[in-house]
């Protein structure tokens, strides 16, 4: 695992902490797409912008990239040697969104451009919860289709906190001994 993507179902799925924790562990630069696609006051930047600044990116050695974004899916996964995609249930991403944005109220989080105060909009509550189970679906024939043409990409599915709890605390194991 050198070259990681860190994928999740929907927001408040855990991708921002869990790819925290997995570059600590292996000693890997992390890049949140938020803060590559967000400009301060919540200004998006440009297709372009944010496909080039990536594009630097997945030419280093070794990077975990955490986000989801489809307009950059192709550059990030042509790239990756590991995709660990977090699916854990959609009330857990929404209980999470909204913990997150009391958590964070008024302040920028860490995973966030600078100048993006977190926010809460009812349109992004209802976007978590009617886009979910397409983008499960969307997900798994993207993994298809690295076994359909070949691709040696190696897909971690997570779908719970237990197991991703255990997966962090075996690599932790592992670097351990090593």
């Amino acid at each position: 695992m050198k070259r990681i993507l860190v994928m999740g179902i929907s927001a408040g799925a855990g991708k921002s902490t869990f790819a925290r924790k997995l570059g600590d562990l292996l000693q890997i630069n992390v890049h949140h797409l938020d803060t590559l696609f967000w400009k301060p006051g919540w200004k998006e930047s440009s297709v372009d912008e944010f496909r080039s600044s990536l594009e630097e990116i997945v030419t280093s050695p070794t990077w975990i990239i955490e986000g989801n974004y489809s307009n950059t899916y192709d550059i990030r996964a042509t790239h990756a040697d590991t995709i660990i995609y977090l699916e854990v249930p959609r009330l857990v991403c929404l209980y999470r969104v909204l913990k997150r944005w009391l958590t964070h109220l008024g302040q920028t989080r860490p995973d966030m451009a600078e100048g993006c105060k977190e926010k809460m909009e009812l349109s992004f509550l209802k976007f978590i919860w009617t886009t979910y189970y397409p983008r499960k679906e969307k997900m798994y024939k993207r993994f298809e289709q690295f076994q359909l043409t070949g691709q040696n990409k190696t897909v971690i599915k997570l779908k719970n906190k237990a197991q991703i709890h255990d997966f962090l605390h075996e690599l932790e194991r592992k670097h351990t001994i090593l």
